[in-house]
């Protein structure tokens, strides 16, 4: 600048504002939830009126231990439902809540006791009880305030606990909605049991590890049969009157089979074997007898021993008992099934006859020759398979094995042994079997496979299949209960739900929830636990489950327990004198005894629609939550359990939509684990990028599939987030001073507002109906896309010009100062529910005051009008033709020709007449950000610059004419010429 001009830099309207380019939110964020929480902010968006009321209802999580990523995905994906369906105009109510009974806790209590050497079951059951309690009300102190950092809103002072009296009260009444409409039943059959635990566990508490275990291929000797049963397999070995060498020899081998052959079956838990009470073979599989002609050695097979096996699997037979094997002949299923067989134990001295009764061969249909040999061993007591097989054919039910899981002490050869032992790992039961096999002459081979096999959830402890008397649901059980819209029964009612009352996303969700429900048991409800709900029931004693008076079914009774559960919680049950009090007058309580048996967690949570939904004034009207909203692993678990207890007790699904989420990831696509060391815990990214970046991991993820986290993806999350800050911090800057007396009307702006005024309008419909459809990934896509390409790389870019240095009351200026305002109250409110902690920082930047916050007011409307397509299309005309020239000057600066596009002047040949005159019709020269520019229909010479994506135009570059302008920086010939000494005639009245 020269000594003579004056410095006018004090004349250009720069960006003013306080909005920091660092966010600083780890440290920022904690003051906005404190100030939230002291106007009251959730409090008061209930208060207004005359809004459709929008309830997303809180599967609860287990109050026990620190949040982990998973609960910062699925509690920050609620929260966006809730503030953007509240910011659409709906009355969005969130009451989080807490699953407060079952396993998880009293699972931490017996550790605590264990490490103090104490033992539970000589604690007073209500003190127990009341230690579970104060376990997880410490919790649940925790989680909430971990869940509230999260930026999460909803009703925090007053959550719903399933452990609070009048949840207690009410679970225990829609259980005993269930004993009133007939679907209880008691009744004794194989569950998985976890013997770390000492209880029954429910699908939803169950998960699959690579386990390895024993295999034994085992001999079962045929003892004979109904009528010539046995006979017709080994004889009619010879065809035709005059039998050749090789007949004789086939005869000779079947006649010696007589005496020694074997059903063989395979098993992968050898320690069923003791209750063993028939084997099972399929009538489409095909069968034959085999004879072992040659023996490897170590084989524990025998030379000249005739073996029944399906064909399909003598090779593998013959590969693992290190034997040749060969066919005598084919055996059918009618022959098959008129054998009998004997235990592989029969006869042992030390079995005191406890394996001595025949086994039969059964025909079922659950027997596949993809593996094992083709005949399956059948334990009625220990899988479900085998227990439908024991109903049809009346097999004797077994009872040998204890809650703890070794062997009823009484068992000959095993009494006492584990099967499991106390700290999950495999006790001696199956090596015993194998070796007393073994020692019987009854092993054929034996080995060790690796395949998934069934844990705890909680203890992560391996389980088994265990028959002990449970309460049952039962799903298929005719209800007459005058709720039968969807269907007579539960299994029907929930079948119907999810066909015909539930949106599902993704839709996939349908399926998988349909096929489960479609093929499962009977809700098994009932846990020898102590931390639950109790089953409050009543049975008559000396009578039998299937007897009509079993259970006590009395209306009175069941309202004396609720009521004393509603004053006292669930505690009261095991109070001395209970029964005598809630049977006093109706019946003999020295008739009845008392179950003691707790329900299964999944009912307490399953039964949340009616304590929360359906009782609370904040819950939803009809009782019917808008949505549910969890992870994928809740189909079997909160989704499931909620259908089924809802249709049992109110006919229907107690949900309109379910979404589903994925798991989280490391972000090489592993499953976290602490012993891997690649876990990410929500406080450590909380505190080194804030809670803000963390929800906009979520926003940028599609959640419908499993979630990748990590450092580098966070970096790349963070960096997307400033890109975003800056696009606000521009917004503010140059709003400074805004007053509506500045104000244009649409339709006296110039085009380029009016263009994105279309873009507004547009981006409303997108942002719209993707929160709607729960798609925070497309709405944020479209929103990132629109605030860094249209607006911070073409709008900003193009109207800091006339934002920096038009005259106040110019009317370009002006109208640019109200598109922007029209910007902010609409990037604010359709990012508030992403980045709930940066659009308040936005807002009270702009307005602040004691009780302002952008989460107060709603997405603001956007007018029709301000569609115009005509205009749209224009545009995108002008748009290709301007990356054709900024492409241009973008070469000349590569080669330090240029050091600014201000500097140029090109010249612009454009073919097409229509895109020409549009060209025309506005600034061109200032869109392409040059002091000057050339539009001209002739022929481009052949050094023009082309862009292949923008056929038509090309571009022939040419300096700037003049001078630079000290105020703008333009380069024109008037510089000079004015009034104010430097500047061009547009500064010139600027200054004036």
């Amino acid at each position: 600048m020269c000594a003579e001009t004056p410095d006018y830099r004090s004349t250009v309207f720069l960006p003013e504002t306080d909005f920091p380019m660092r966010a600083g939110l780890p440290d920022r964020e904690p003051a906005w939830l404190a100030r939230w929480e002291d106007i009251g902010v959730y409090d008061r968006l209930r208060a207004q009126t005359g809004r459709k009321p929008f309830v997303l209802h809180d599967g609860p999580p287990y109050a026990n231990g620190h949040l982990h990523i998973g609960h910062a995905l699925n509690k920050v994906l609620k929260d966006m439902v809730v503030r953007s369906q509240q910011m659409m105009g709906f009355d969005a109510r969130y009451v989080p809540g807490w699953d407060c009974h079952g396993l998880p806790i009293e699972w931490k209590i017996e550790e605590q006791y264990r490490a103090k050497g104490l033992d539970k079951d000589e604690v007073d059951i209500v003190a127990f009880r009341q230690e579970c309690r104060r376990f997880a009300e410490s919790w649940v102190e925790v989680q909430r305030e971990e869940f509230k950092r999260l930026g999460v809103t909803g009703k925090w002072d007053d959550p719903y606990l399933t452990m609070d009296y009048h949840a207690e009260a009410v679970i225990a009444d829609e259980f005993m909605k269930i004993l009133m409409n007939g679907s209880l039943y008691q009744g004794s059959k194989p569950v998985m049991w976890s013997p770390v635990e000492k209880t029954a566990l429910a699908e939803a508490e169950v998960e699959y590890h690579d386990h390895t275990s024993h295999t034994v291929w085992v001999r079962f000797k045929v003892v004979g049969g109904q009528s010539t049963a046995w006979s017709l397999v080994v004889g009619d070995a010879i065809d035709g009157d005059q039998p050749n060498p090789d007949v004789d020899e086939k005869a000779r081998k079947l006649h010696q089979a007589k005496d020694d052959a074997h059903v063989v079956i395979w098993t992968t838990t050898p320690w069923t074997i003791p209750q063993n009470r028939a084997v099972c073979f399929n009538r489409e599989i095909a069968y034959g007898l085999y004879r072992v002609e040659a023996v490897a050695e170590g084989s524990t097979a025998k030379e000249g021993e005739v073996l029944l096996l399906a064909d399909k699997l003598v090779g593998e037979v013959s590969r693992s008992a290190k034997a040749e094997i060969s066919m005598l002949r084919r055996v059918s299923g009618a022959e098959l099934q008129r054998l009998v067989l004997a235990h592989p134990f029969r006869g042992l001295a030390e079995g005191n006859g406890e394996w001595d009764d025949d086994v039969r061969l059964l025909p079922a249909e659950h027997v596949t020759d993809d593996v094992g040999t083709g005949f399956v061993h059948t334990a009625p007591s220990h899988g479900d398979d085998d227990y439908q097989v024991g109903l049809r054919h009346g097999l004797q039910m077994t009872h040998n094995v204890e809650p703890d899981g070794t062997f009823r002490a009484d068992l000959p050869l095993f009494g006492g042994q584990a099967i499991i032992t106390p700290d999950g790992k495999e006790g001696p039961a199956n090596v015993s079997v194998i070796k007393q096999l073994a020692y019987a002459g009854a092993l054929l081979a034996k080995g060790k496979i690796k395949h998934p096999y069934p844990h705890s959830w909680r203890s992560k402890a391996p389980l088994i299949y265990r028959n002990t008397p449970q309460w049952f649901a039962a799903i298929d059980r005719k209800l007459d209960d005058g709720m039968g819209t969807y269907g007579d029964t539960i299994r029907a009612r929930a079948l119907k739900s999810i066909d015909k009352l539930v949106q599902w996303t993704p839709p996939t969700g349908r399926n998988r929830l349909y096929s489960m429900i479609e093929a499962r048991p009977d809700w098994v409800l009932s846990r020898q636990r102590a931390w639950g709900v109790p089953l409050t029931v009543f049975v008559k004693k000396g009578a039998r489950p299937t007897d009509a008076d079993f259970l006590l079914r009395d209306a009175q009774v069941n309202t004396r327990i609720v009521r004393a559960f509603e004053d006292e919680g669930a505690d009261v049950w095991y109070a001395p004198g209970f029964k005598e009090k809630m049977l006093q007058g109706i019946a003999d309580p020295a008739a009845y005894d008392q179950v003691f048996d707790v329900l299964d967690v999944w009912f307490d949570s399953g039964s949340t629609h009616a304590f929360v939904l359906r009782d609370r004034a904040d819950g939803a009207p009809d009782g019917i939550a808008d949505l549910y909203l969890e992870g994928t692993d809740q189909h079997r678990g909160w989704f499931h359990s909620s259908m089924l207890q809802a249709c049992a007790t109110k006919g229907r699904a107690p949900y309109r939509a379910v979404v589903t989420h994925g798991m989280t990831l490391d972000e090489k696509g592993m499953k976290m684990s602490k012993s891997v060391g690649n876990t990410v815990l929500p406080d450590e990214v909380i505190r080194q990028y804030g809670a803000d970046i963390l929800r906009l991991w979520v926003a940028q993820s599609d959640y419908t599939n499993d979630q990748r986290i990590g450092k580098e993806i966070l970096k790349g999350v963070a960096d997307s987030y400033r890109r975003l800050r800056n696009t606000m911090r521009f917004l503010l800057g140059n709003l400074a001073g805004f007053t509506e007396a500045e104000r244009v009307a649409p339709a006296d702006m110039p085009e380029l507002e009016q263009w994105l005024l279309h873009r507004l309008a547009e981006l409303d419909h997108v942002v719209r109906k993707g929160y709607a459809a729960y798609d925070f990934q497309g709405v944020f896509q479209a929103l990132f896309t629109f605030a860094t390409v249209d607006l911070s790389a073409f709008y900003f870019d193009i109207r800091k010009d006339a934002l920096y240095c038009d005259a106040p009351s110019g009317n370009t200026r002006r109208a640019a100062r109200s598109t922007l305002d029209l910007l902010f109250h609409r990037l604010t409110t359709w990012l508030a529910p992403i980045l709930v902690f940066t659009m308040e920082d936005v807002w009270l930047s702009r307005f602040p005051g004691e009780a302002s916050s952008v989460h107060l007011i709603d997405m603001p409307a956007t007018p029709a009008d301000w569609l115009n397509e005509p205009l749209a299309a224009k545009w995108e005309g002008i748009r290709r033709a301007r990356r054709a020239v900024t492409a241009a000057l973008e070469v000349q600066r590569a080669a330090k020709v240029i050091g600014a596009s201000l500097e140029a002047a090109p010249v612009v040949h454009v073919e097409d007449a229509g895109l020409l005159a549009a060209l025309k019709s506005v600034a061109f020269a200032d869109l392409c950000i040059t002091s000057s520019l050339a539009l001209t229909a002739t022929p481009a010479p052949e050094e023009s610059f082309h862009l292949p994506e923008v056929p038509g135009v090309a571009v022939v570059f040419e300096l700037a004419d003049g001078a630079k302008c000290e105020r703008c920086w333009k380069i024109l010939p008037d510089v000079g010429s004015h009034a104010h000494a430097g500047v061009c005639a547009r500064c010139d009245d600027a200054l004036a």
